[in-house]
Formats: C-alpha cells, structure tokens, sequence
C-alpha cells in the first residue's frame, strides 16, 4: 500500500510490501500504477484531516506518561517523566499499549536526561522491533536510557551511526564521517568547545546533550508562528478568476482561523497565483503581491477582502492556474493595540472579534465550512479547483 501526494501525484507513504516492489519515495503515481494490476498494489489518497484527527488522539493518550507535553510534530511530542514514580519503563509500556488498543496504530517510546538522548532512545526502541538483532530486544518498542549503564550505553551508541542523531543533518553527517566520527560514541566523546569552533553551536549543543547536559529546554507553549501561509495546488487548471476568488476566499479564511487560535493579528497579507512549470506546452505566468491591512486584524472578512483586491490587481486571463496561496504576515499578539484615532467605528461600533468567536464556535462544533464567506462559492467537492484525491478512505 501507499499514500499518494496532494491530487494524488506521488507516491509519500510506503508499506514494506511497497519498498519491496521497489516503489522510491515520491515515485509518480502514472509510472507505478501498473502494479495495481501485477502486484495488487494499493494507492490511498492523502486525508490530513484524519491524520489530524488521529494525531489529536495520540497525543491525549501520551499526554498520561508526566507532568507536561510539548508536540513536536504530528507524530512526535515529548513529555516530561521527571519524578514519576514508580518503574517508567512499564508505565511507558502500558501507554504504548493503550495506544495501540485504543487508536489502532503502533509507536516507539524512548526515555533519557536530555531531549537528544530521549530521541537516540525512540530511535533506538523503533530500530529493535523493526530489525531485529540491529539492538538488543529488550530495547524494542520501549527504550530507557536512564535504567541503562554506562557501559551498555556506549555499545548502544556505538552501534549507531552519527547521521541519525537527532539535529546531525546530511551535510553535517557527511563532513563527521569524513573527519573519522562514524558513530554516537564517536560523536559523544568529541570536546564541545572544539565542535563549536569547527562546526556550530548547534552541534556543540548537541555533544553536550548526548553527554547528558541538558542544553534544549522544554516548551510545552508552542512558540506563535511568524508566519501563517495556506497555499493548495488545484485538482485541475484553473482559468476564470471567479474560481481564483473561491480558492483565495477559501485560503484567507483558513489561515484567519489559525491566527486566531494563536491569538494574533496580521498586518500583511500576501497572496500569490501561478502556472504548473511542468506543463511545458502551457504558457507560464507567476505573480504575488503584498496588500497592507489598514489595523492589524484576525477578522477573516477584512485579510479576504485584502487578499481579493490584490488577487483583482494581479490576475491575468488566458492562464491555466496550477496554484495559489495565502500568508498572513507581520504578526503581533492580538492584546496589541496599534496607537492609531479610531475616527469611525467599523461595524457601527460591534467588536468584529466576537462574530469571529462565533464563526470558530459553529465550525467547531458542526465541522469546517459550516459557515464561510460567501465569496468562497459552494462547499464541497462541487469546487472544481479543490484538492483532487479520487482514492480517499470513505469519512
């Protein structure tokens, strides 16, 4: 089985079943969709909202293992173990299975004093199960740096290359291997003032962890974004700029909505519009442009507003359009009051961030789309320009 890009171009998700067929990493789908027929290959259209939803429930669940949780990605977070009594170890094991149980899907806990040597754990407890003999069993699914000797913990690190230590990227990973430092251990045991004068900070802060000093501190505040962008490729070329106005409406609305949950205000808006440069036979057009808002705002109506009227001033007929996209720039918290005379009241006078709150309420509650802009035309797959993903698991 594997899952298939945004309108189902390329294959980003491979079962072993698949790797074994030889199928690479971003293969496109028309050159691997004979082996529906030879191999019974199965191709998945991508559903972010399930992967949200599955992520939003994970997460719960690992959040019982400490005192805090900082996600670090859909499918990672860290959580903080200290003073837990009690064995960790089986504490862990039991949150790994109810996940399991409870959501249906498997997944690696590692435990250590430092983020990075918490991350060579999971690396280590995912690796065991996947290939055995590569570590010890007992470290499978579940690995404990902490209950482990210092000596067992050299021969671990000893047994693992230096590229797949957290925050060791492909170049680093290649100029360490060509100064002779092949493994962790070899990593680990460099002089950290040395590795900041020959490489960075970063890696030297990255030695100092593995040596168990914790130089990365825990964040269970995600940092707000600087930036807030909802960009989507169409499932077929957009030519009429009625359908650019859906798609910009659709994305200014979106991105609003995540302005708010960080509770921030834009002052920017940038939107851009463009060809497919794969379709050669295609004329190419590619423009953007950056409206200022008049007040630092989350109101969706008024970044829409923005982001049409740059749309009307940038739109050119007779293109074939591939993609678009919104970003809301020069953020600021929204208890931020810019120091301008209100001389008139938008609104007759209404605070606009309450319909805002209601507008979050209602698609909450009965799911996105529920109340839009009119300008972002019909919901659902009626849209000609939405996403295509003819191969999505039933809702």
């Amino acid at each position: 089985m594997i899952v298939l890009s945004n309108n189902d171009g390329c294959a980003i998700a491979r079962s072993n079943e698949a790797r074994a067929l030889g199928i690479k990493m971003g293969a496109p789908w028309f050159q691997i969709r004979h082996l529906e027929d030879s191999h019974g290959l199965v191709a998945l259209s991508a559903n972010f909202a399930l992967y949200g939803d599955i992520s939003d429930r994970m997460m719960s669940l690992a959040a019982g293992l400490g005192h805090k949780q900082e996600i670090y990605s859909i499918d990672e977070s860290f959580v903080d173990v200290s003073g837990i009594r009690g064995d960790i170890t089986e504490r862990s094991r039991k949150v790994r299975e109810r996940i399991l149980q409870w959501i249906g899907i498997p997944c690696g806990i590692g435990i250590g004093p430092t983020k990075t040597l918490a991350k060579l754990a999971n690396h280590i407890a995912k690796t065991a199960e996947r290939k055995p003999g590569s570590y010890p069993d007992r470290h499978a699914q579940v690995c404990n740096l902490v209950a482990t000797s210092p000596a067992e913990l050299d021969v671990l690190m000893a047994a693992t290359e230096v590229g797949d230590v957290w925050g060791v990227g492909r170049k680093i990973g290649a100029q360490l291997q060509e100064a002779g430092v092949k493994t962790v251990l070899d990593l680990k045991r460099l002089d950290p003032a040395m590795v900041k004068h020959r490489w960075s900070v970063v890696l030297e802060r990255t030695v100092r962890e593995l040596q168990g000093t914790a130089c990365i501190g825990f964040d269970d505040e995600p940092a707000p974004k600087q930036q807030i962008a909802c960009t989507r490729s169409f499932g077929r070329a957009v030519l009429e700029l009625r359908e650019l106005q859906e798609a910009i409406t659709e994305f200014a609305s979106r991105a609003s909505e995540k302005l708010r949950k960080q509770d921030g205000h834009a002052a920017q808006v940038l939107l851009f519009i463009r060809t497919s440069p794969f379709r050669v036979q295609d004329q190419q057009y590619s423009r953007s442009m950056v409206v200022p808002l008049r007040r630092p705002t989350a109101d969706s109506r008024a970044i829409t507003q923005a982001a049409l009227t740059g749309l009307q001033a940038i739109y050119q007929a007779g293109f074939r359009y591939a993609k678009a996209g919104v970003m809301l720039m020069d953020l600021s918290d929204a208890s931020v009051r810019q120091g301008e005379l209100a001389l008139e009241h938008e609104d007759g006078g209404r605070d606009p961030s309450r319909l805002m709150q209601a507008l979050d309420a209602v698609n909450g509650r009965h799911g996105r789309g529920a109340l839009h802009l009119a300008s972002a035309g019909t919901e659902g797959d009626q849209r000609s320009w939405s996403m295509k993903q003819e191969r999505r698991t039933p809702g």
